[in-house]
C-alpha cells in the first residue's frame, strides 16, 4: 500500500522502525515524474506487501530537503530510494524509476 508522508517526524520513524521501504519524491508538476509515480503505483499493484511511501516535492519541500540532507544525496525529482535499516541502500532518478528497476532493486538488495 502507498501511503504519504509529508513531515520529518513520520520520516525518521520510518528510519528508526529498521524497515526495508522504498520512497519516492513525486513532483505533481512534471510530466516525467508522472510516468515515474504509474510506475511505482504498478509496482504497488504487484508487491502490495511491499511498505511504499512518498512526498510531494511541492507541499513537502522541508521534508524533501530534510532527505537530501539525511542521506547525503543530491535532491532530484522524480527520485526514488530503497531504506533498509535506516539507510538508503538504494536511489535512481527520472527515467529510470520504472517497475522492473524498483523490482529489480528491491529484491535484489
Amino acid at each position: 500500500m502507498v501511503n504519504r508522508i509529508s513531515t520529518i517526524q513520520q520520516f525518521d520513524e520510518l528510519l528508526s522502525s529498521n524497515e526495508k521501504f522504498i520512497f519516492l519524491k513525486h513532483s505533481t508538476t512534471c510530466p516525467i515524474s508522472h510516468a515515474a509515480y504509474t510506475e511505482f503505483l504498478a509496482f504497488d499493484s504487484a508487491y502490495e506487501n511491499i511498505p511504499l511511501y512518498y512526498l510531494q516535492v511541492q507541499d513537502d519541500r522541508e521534508l524533501s530537503n530534510y532527505i537530501a540532507d539525511k542521506t547525503s544525496i543530491k535532491h532530484e525529482s522524480p527520485q526514488l530510494f530503497i531504506f533498509e535499516n535506516g539507510k538508503a541502500v538504494f536511489n535512481t532518478s527520472h527515467f529510470s524509476i520504472k517497475k522492473d528497476s524498483i523490482e529489480n532493486a528491491f529484491l535484489n538488495k
